[in-house]
């Protein structure tokens, strides 16, 4: 897949690999493309973009807050006559916003001369050979061979099928197979629209989405909104969720057009900052929220998945790419490693797994929990305890993001190194 992960991957072995290590990308559009608009960039994964000397190019696309002083905003929105500030979260790591085709052409462009793109490559399945290598077979009936087979194909990931369909019974329940190789569906519809900055200030001058991060809160329901191509367009998410469809089998395309009404009708009874913030929506479209379910492993044999093959989230904490990159740069550098090789590739993989993926998999738990958070229901509270039990939801809702701060990606790359080495009996660059 020629995502964000694949071609971070791409871009990380190229550029720490000390000689040439042929890289096949298989893409199965014809182009590399991109769905959705705006995407955040945490701050942590800043420090993957300047690993792989990116950083400055981003940054010029990129919209950032304008001081330390500035952080996401908090509202409380459905309140027709008008909502009001909850709190505004004020951090020193704070993420920046960007149009996700820029990165994607950033990414392309550090692709090294050993890669390969392939388009119009659809996976079906794998088969393993007895050597050890991968047939791989795409929709157009063709096949390829691989010595090693990274799974950077999205939540609906034909490698993650296939690796959890074909595993040793031994590894893993097998009443568990279709809960690992499927995709569930949340209950939650995400409205995406994209739209120039300059439509909502003439609607209405003073809307604060104009110049903020902000997510307007309500019952169930929520919107995110914030500027991206440097303030000149406003990227909008809003969500929709029926918590008792969470897990049920979602009927019908995931990604569709739909209509200008059927995204502002779920919030008639917020205030009208959100109200004309959704006026303003240019080709709407709604997406089925889903995700991964849990998995054992991300790593097996000659086998690894990242991104969302791996670890598809709710978009709460707007991490799913920051995560994506993350795995790729700590996956990149192990087997760009001079230790790697065919023979002992299998323990890259494990390293990769065992740093990254417990990480990954608590910022997905996380984010679910982030997203309850921001639709609370505030109707149960006692009269005279709204104000403090908003407080103490704020406390909560702040503390979700402490995980930004734990570790760094060179730091998990480091850990990752040193797994490699235990495992392969290396100790101070010497063999044991």
């Amino acid at each position: 897949g020629a995502g964000i992960g694949g071609l971070a991957l791409a871009v990380t072995i190229g550029k720490f690999a000390d000689q040439d290590i042929h890289i096949d990308l298989y893409e199965a559009h014809d182009t590399i493309t991109t769905t959705g608009a705006g995407i955040t960039m945490p701050s942590r994964t800043s420090e993957v973009l300047k690993e792989l000397s990116m950083y400055e190019e981003i940054s010029r696309v990129s919209t950032k807050p304008p001081s330390s002083s500035h952080g996401p905003r908090f509202r409380r929105s459905n309140i027709p006559q008008g909502g009001f500030e909850w709190f505004q979260h004020i951090s020193t790591r704070l993420p920046s916003h960007m149009h996700r085709q820029h990165l994607m052409d950033t990414l392309k462009q550090h692709l090294p001369s050993s890669c390969s793109l392939h388009f119009n490559k659809r996976l079906t399945r794998y088969d393993k050979q007895l050597s050890g290598s991968f047939i791989l077979h795409f929709a157009d009936d063709s096949t390829s061979a691989t010595d090693v087979l990274i799974g950077a194909d999205g939540v609906r990931s034909s490698v993650r099928k296939t690796l959890f369909e074909t595993l040793d019974r031994d590894v893993v329940d097998p009443s568990k197979i279709r809960h690992y190789a499927d995709p569930s569906w949340t209950g939650t519809f995400v409205y995406r629209t994209v739209f120039p900055a300059k439509k909502l200030s003439d609607l209405d001058p003073n809307n604060i989405a104009l110049k903020n991060f902000v997510i307007f809160c309500g019952m169930r329901n929520h919107v995110v909104s914030y500027p991206v191509s440097q303030g000149t367009l406003i990227n909008v998410a809003a969500s929709v969720t029926d918590g008792k469809k969470a897990g049920t089998p979602f009927e019908g395309r995931w990604v569709s057009s739909v209509s200008h009404e059927e995204v502002q009708e779920p919030y008639q009874d917020f205030e009208p900052a959100v109200k004309n913030l959704l006026k303003c929506s240019e080709n709407p479209s709604r997406w089925a929220l889903h995700v991964v379910n849990e998995l054992p492993l991300s790593a097996y044999d000659r086998v690894a998945l990242i991104g969302d093959a791996c670890h598809a989230m709710t978009p709460h904490f707007g991490a799913g790419a920051g995560q994506a990159m993350e795995d790729a740069f700590v996956l990149g550098r192990l087997l760009a490693h001079p230790l790697t090789t065919l023979d002992n590739v299998a323990a890259a993989l494990k390293a990769y797994q065992d740093v990254r993926l417990p990480f990954a998999q608590f910022v997905v738990r996380e984010s679910a929990r982030t997203g309850r958070m921001f639709a609370f229901d505030m109707s149960s509270a006692a009269p005279g305890k709204v104000q403090e039990e908003l407080e103490i939801q704020k406390e909560k809702l702040v503390a979700q993001w402490e995980w930004e701060d734990k570790d760094s990606p060179v730091a998990e790359w480091l850990e990752a190194e040193r797994k490699l080495q235990e495992s392969i009996g290396v100790a101070n660059g010497l063999l044991t």
